[in-house]
């Protein structure tokens, strides 16, 4: 009998053997190198990345047990420099005394600054310590180069339906550790609910069978019925950790869907977004700025239709106001595109940073005052309305300095077809 029930579900269901852990089979399977590391008890330095509740903490747990070695665990959220030094110095006792190796865990190890991800670095170097840390953020940006050159990166996924729903069974059948003695019992429409709002975290989801269980057995009953799933799981959102990898890759998909005149995938990201709580005005903010970079003057009411739909939803809120954005998105990944303008942009604003002050030529300057039209301000000036046209043929509007340069390059989309033909009819004036 599990001698602690009053440790959470989550805690009591940790997998106590490698043959119990469910997923990541792409790593854990014969034949890969991690799995053969762990069975023959080879340790290495080691960075577990992926989302909350993929047991990257028990898997630490299970390399240290395979391999016969002692397992501190610290968290980054909870320590310093000074914990970090102890975990040390107890290692270095353990491998005195009992000639033991010490599998060093470092839980949100992304938390911790470039200091303190410093401090392990040389007893990683003499092996007083492996270091295994875990993170939710991508590596590449959250960890130092030096701790990521001594340690071997493991992107761990998201547990599919079929992993969660292993893990309904196992809790539902254990009499120890999880619901067996109580004799709750689901059906497997449930569990596909259940597995559907956990999202791909196991935690999540011993947490919530966890609260049906005690909900259940509070009514005198043991099934977890439709009325049960659906009072427990309301109000779940999706996996999103917001200004997280995971924040990041979703606007990214987000932004490429509209730039790919993708309207029915770019209304999915939207919905997730919006689904794990990101904030509306970020997403306005967002769907602007696509507006200028991607559509451009090939459709110029996209601007105006994207700020539309941010004056919209700040004025309705949510969830009146999610409306006009998803419209908002949908015109925009249906209209033609251009990048025409930001491309101009950034080529004139280096060019602006490299040409230094350079003055406004003469003929360019205002002259309201007489000591400004003495010094010939805005003489030989001409007027664009006064000419054929309205256009001053041959004018230079560039420093005087500055070679003439062509920035803005319209494209065969939409407007812009009409753009680049009253440019090309204006560059014949200049040149007769």
């Amino acid at each position: 009998m599990f001698d602690d029930l009053t440790k959470p579900l989550a805690d009591r269901m940790r997998p106590q053997s490698l043959a119990d852990y469910i997923g990541q089979h792409h790593i854990l399977s014969a034949g890969k190198p991690l799995y053969e590391s762990i069975l023959s008890g080879r340790l290495h330095s080691m960075i577990f990345w992926g989302p909350p509740g993929t047991g990257k903490t028990t898997l630490a747990r299970l390399i240290a047990q395979h391999s016969d070695a002692e397992f501190i665990p610290i968290s980054a959220v909870l320590s310093g420099v000074k914990e970090i030094r102890a975990a040390v110095s107890a290692a270095q006792k353990i491998q005195q005394a009992q000639h033991k190796r010490t599998v060093l865990f470092v839980d949100e190890v992304h938390r911790f600054n470039k200091s303190q991800q410093d401090a392990f670095l040389p007893h990683v170097e003499d092996g007083t310590i492996y270091f295994v840390g875990a993170t939710t953020e991508n590596p590449s940006f959250a960890l130092n180069n030096a701790l990521l050159s001594r340690a071997r990166v493991y992107v761990l996924n998201a547990l599919n339906s079929d992993d969660l729903k292993i893990v309904i069974d196992q809790t539902l059948q254990d009499n120890d550790k999880g619901l067996g003695n109580m004799g709750i019992t689901m059906t497997d429409t449930i569990k596909q609910q259940f597995a559907d709002s956990a999202d791909g975290d196991a935690r999540k989801l011993l947490n919530l069978l966890e609260i049906a269980a005690e909900l259940v057995t509070s009514k005198g009953d043991t099934e977890i019925t439709e009325a049960y799933a659906k009072e427990v799981l309301s109000g779940g959102v999706r996996r999103f950790d917001n200004q997280g990898e995971e924040f990041y890759n979703q606007i990214s998909a987000l932004h490429k869907s509209v730039r790919g005149s993708a309207p029915d995938a770019a209304l999915y990201w939207l919905c997730r977004m919006m689904d794990g709580g990101c904030d509306l005005a970020y997403l306005a903010r967002r769907i602007v700025r696509m507006a200028s970079e991607d559509i451009g003057n090939a459709d110029p009411r996209a601007l105006q239709i994207a700020i539309n739909a941010w004056e919209a939803q700040e004025r309705l809120g949510s969830p009146e106001g999610e409306l006009s954005l998803a419209q908002a998105i949908l015109y925009l990944a249906s209209a033609p595109k251009s990048n025409a303008v930001y491309k101009a942009y950034n080529a004139a604003k280096m060019d602006a940073q490299q040409s230094g002050s350079l003055p406004v030529p003469v003929h360019l300057r205002n002259a309201p005052t007489k000591l400004m039209q003495s010094l010939d301000y805005g003489k030989a000036y001409r007027y664009p309305h006064d000419e054929p046209e309205a256009y001053a043929a041959g004018e230079n509007y560039f420093p005087d300095k500055f070679p003439a340069t062509t920035y803005y390059q319209p494209v065969d989309r939409g407007l812009e077809i009409k753009i680049k033909e009253k440019l090309k009819h204006l560059q014949e004036l200049d040149q007769q």
